[in-house]
């Protein structure tokens, strides 16, 4: 491959070395094309049977796992510069946003693409307040949920359960263009999400401390009103959140609200490329945000911390990870190669919270271990460096969340990224469904073969078939056929 180097050239030529075929692709925003590669095409190498599982003759496909350098979408929404730990929303860096916006303004700035005017500002506040409760039924569905389901099952669940109890919202039933055509339904759509997502998040919590739900309140704020649910007894009580912690959940909100095209997004647009309801693509997203690899980091960097027990343990923890005994949470990222700039404020923000719920013993620990690592050449010269994850966990702990409602914290400002992107996906995608390509290395054709004529193989272990499963319950029943 030869990259033309006279000024003006903004292309790539590119040579199959199979056929001798040249291309020349242009290059725009630092990128090219991945269709431009299938006019690379030559003789398929047929098998025996005359099947071309190469898909040769349709030319050159690009192999990306994990897409690890590949851009499925051309957005305005949220850059990072992960050489330099720089992260900005629609042009404003994050840090200026968190000491300066709050988490709605920050919303609307990602939606809709400029921070809003008074007017406008004071409308959508309005209206997102005034669309936080839950219908009747929906309170039923969350109610019905085990004391002990983790809340983001809870949450996924009621999200769908939102998409059902409208039908006016969904394409299925109104015609495939009732987003992309009415703008109003859209709005309308984004506002009652946006407003349920944090009704949606206090239920889960009141559920697993089986207390009454309380309604929402809209003359407070959006992160006063989630306090206020998920803590008050009652409605007459009055309860009025500490407004330390108000602010402290809000920069963390902003913090949370958006980041680029990560794994949960993707599913967002990945899914809303079908045009289903928002309801559908969000639970969709917040379900790639539930697994331990994407929303469950901060939980871990817990059970980490906790495992390490003590700052006199820190050096052995350590060496443990260099010697592949034990993993590493809360340090590096996908992205950021220097710093995580979400990390710088949020160590501030732990402060403003420890201030108001008292010291958490863990920080002593977490301290030790960031420190240890950040002078050891073994982690900088792998650019692992504390991340947002480090911080947040030990935050929502000190601010006596369970571990396992971390994700939820994660998700509810984070619609508010999902809906970003699927508005502009919308607005300004290209109207094709996502389907991926595949690479088959299965194998080739063959004929079925009658179950009595097939030989018997040997299932020793889960990986190579179906065992028998314990059925506790059944014993006597099975007895006879064991």
């Amino acid at each position: 491959m030869a990259i033309q180097n006279t000024p003006n050239a903004q292309t790539i030529t590119v040579t199959d070395n199979r056929t001798g075929t040249t291309i020349t692709i242009p290059i725009t925003n630092n990128s090219i094309p991945a269709t431009a590669f299938k006019a690379l095409k030559t003789v398929p190498a047929l098998s025996g049977d005359s099947i071309d599982t190469n898909d040769t003759s349709n030319g050159l496909r690009v192999f990306d796992p994990a897409f690890l350098n590949t851009a499925a979408i051309s957005s305005k929404i949220t850059f990072i510069d992960g050489d330099r730990g720089f992260l900005m929303h629609r042009g404003y860096p994050i840090e200026q946003l968190a000491s300066k916006s709050d988490f709605l303004e920050t919303a609307y700035l990602l939606i809709y693409g400029v921070l809003p005017d008074k007017k406008q500002d004071d409308t959508w506040r309005y209206e997102i307040m005034h669309h936080t409760a839950l219908a009747e039924d929906v309170m039923k569905v969350i109610s019905s949920m085990r004391y002990d389901s983790h809340p983001m099952s809870v949450f996924i669940t009621a999200i769908a359960a939102m998409g059902a109890f409208a039908p006016e919202a969904n394409p299925a039933l109104q015609g495939r263009d009732l987003y992309t055509a009415n703008a109003d339904v859209m709005n309308k759509n984004i506002i009652r999400i946006l407003g349920k997502a944090g009704t949606v998040a206090a239920a889960s919590m009141r559920v697993r401390m089986n207390r009454p739900f309380i309604p929402p309140r809209s003359d407070y704020s959006y992160c006063e009103n989630l306090l206020y649910m998920m803590d008050s007894h009652s409605e007459a009580e009055g309860y009025k959140p500490d407004q330390r912690l108000v602010k402290a959940l809000d920069i963390l909100f902003i913090l949370h609200a958006d980041h680029e095209m990560n794994c949960s997004t993707a599913t967002m647009t990945h899914v809303g490329s079908s045009l289903v309801d928002p309801y559908s693509a969000i639970a969709a997203a917040a379900a790639a945000l539930y697994g331990p690899l994407h929303g469950g980091a901060n939980e871990a960097v817990i059970r980490m911390i906790e495992r390490i027990g003590s700052v006199e343990a820190v050096p052995e923890f350590l060496e443990k990870v260099k010697r592949k005994e034990e993993l590493l949470f809360g340090f590096g990222h996908r992205v950021y190669r220097n710093t995580d700039p979400r990390s710088k404020i949020i160590r501030e923000v732990a402060e403003m919270v420890f201030e108001a719920c008292g010291r958490e013993p863990l920080i002593e620990v977490a301290t030790a271990l960031r420190d240890a690592a950040l002078k050891d050449e073994f982690f900088v010269k792998r650019r692992l460096y504390p991340n947002v994850d480090f911080w947040s966990g030990l935050i929502y702990k000190a601010m006596g969340f369970p571990l396992d409602f971390f994700p939820i914290l994660f998700a509810v400002p984070r619609v508010a990224g999902w809906l970003a992107h699927w508005k502009q996906l919308l607005d300004h995608g290209n109207g094709k469904i996502w389907r991926p390509r595949q690479i088959y290395v299965g194998e080739g054709l063959r004929d079925y073969v009658p179950i009595e004529k097939r030989e018997e193989r040997k299932v020793e272990n889960h990986a190579d078939g179906v065992l028998m499963l314990p059925h506790y319950q059944s014993k006597r029943r099975l007895g006879a056929k064991l």
